[in-house]
């Protein structure tokens, strides 16, 4: 993830056309999908080219795909500026603090869980299939899958625990 931070410049230069509110948003959706992909595997260099020039490359890539994502959305295409932003807001902006607090509440919950469901709980998220988990820990992908949907349960009935 340092590496990939460490090319920050690249990033923003390919996003210089985007307006600066919004700049840092698009910029950590470039940074959040480059260790995602490059966690499933996805990153993929030439051999010839140096490594430090095919982590550029691919950066700019990602941010190019990204800032057109963003130029194309339809929050850009209608938007109307107004000479006074903050003197029409009718409601709080970003996200809601109850939001934020019932975020941190719900990690809380995963984290009590036992070990074996927080591990088969994240597995999901892995790069790899559930089969490919279940085959590196010696089990039967039935028993990974009905090992998830237990854990599954778990946190369900842990969730309608707290919201009560």
């Amino acid at each position: 993830m340092q590496a990939i931070l460490a090319e920050r410049g690249i990033v923003r230069s390919t996003l210089a056309g985007i307006p600066k509110r919004d700049r840092a948003d698009v910029e950590q959706a470039v940074f959040i999908g480059a260790w995602r992909a490059a966690r499933r595997g996805l990153y993929r260099p030439n051999p010839a080219d140096k490594p430090r020039d095919a982590l550029r490359k691919w950066l700019h890539g990602i941010a190019w795909r990204q800032a057109a994502k963003y130029l194309d959305s339809a929050y850009v295409r209608r938007c109307v500026l107004d000479p006074q932003p903050l003197g029409r807001l009718r409601g709080a902006v970003g996200p809601s603090l109850d939001a934020q607090v019932e975020a941190r509440d719900l990690l809380r919950t995963i984290d009590e869980l036992p070990e074996r469901h927080r591990e088969i709980l994240l597995a999901v998220d892995a790069p790899e299939t559930l089969s490919a988990f279940a085959r590196q820990r010696g089990m039967n992908p039935f028993t990974a899958a009905s090992r998830l949907r237990i854990a599954r349960e778990a946190l369900a009935l842990r969730i309608r625990r707290w919201r009560r």
